[in-house]
């Protein structure tokens, strides 16, 4: 992944971000072209504290004869994402851009046994079951065992042993304070939840630009 200094994310952050996040795109590479699947996803860690990123995809999808243990696939994870316009910026000459988070895990991926993929289905549905409190958490022990046994004949369990990390947290970090938060407050009156998103992310990046603003104004304010 190609980024810029100002908008790299320290390893602990960009796994924490892909964890809370828990939704990506896999792709491996068939020798003739790019295979990828969208899935969930939780992330463990092995004894030697190496991240491990746990997922299952249909039996017949093609990534499952690509899972040979050596070959190294890619798992990107996206966060919200914003298009900011010039007009926002109080500098002049300033251009188009987008605003987003994205971190991308890589290493190679072997299968899980039976076993491993009775832990990994109940692990998976237990993260995002818990998303949904106050509901009570659904488990597959809600269902008959025929049924859960013929689902689990029909997929595959993956694990990724996450040898790369890397993230770009692109928030406008390189911009002056006054752009940054003008920037900020206009994507914080956008209609959209990724334009908000991004807004409060910005916010609490780097809350200094926006006490510098309102000092500004307040002291404007004072002197008319």
């Amino acid at each position: 992944m190609y980024t810029p200094p100002m908008f790299k994310s320290d390893r602990a952050a960009s796994l924490a971000f892909a964890e809370a996040r828990g939704f990506g795109t896999v792709c491996a590479w068939n020798g003739k072209r790019p295979v990828g699947s969208s899935l969930p996803f939780y992330l463990s860690y092995a004894e030697d504290g190496t991240p491990l990123a746990l997922f299952h995809v249909a039996r017949h999808n093609p990534l499952v004869k690509l899972a040979d243990s050596v070959t190294p696939w890619m798992l990107a994870v996206n966060g919200a994402d914003a298009y900011v316009t010039p007009d926002w910026y109080v500098s002049v000459d300033q251009v188009p851009t987008w605003l987003y988070q994205a971190v991308h895990l890589t290493g190679p991926v072997r299968t899980l046994s039976d076993d491993e993929l009775v832990v990994q289905i109940d692990t998976l549905s237990a993260k995002f079951e818990d998303w949904m409190a106050p509901k009570k958490p659904w488990t597959s022990a809600k269902m008959t065992a025929a049924r859960l046994e013929a689902l689990k004949k029909g997929i595959v369990g993956l694990s990724m042993r996450v040898e790369d990390v890397e993230s770009s947290f692109k928030l406008n970090q390189h911009k002056s304070e006054a752009d940054y938060a003008a920037v900020a407050n206009g994507l914080a009156a956008m209609p959209d939840h990724g334009s908000q998103t991004i807004a409060q992310l910005m916010r609490d990046t780097r809350p200094q630009a926006f006490a510098a603003t309102t000092n500004e104004t307040a002291s404007l304010e004072g002197s008319m």
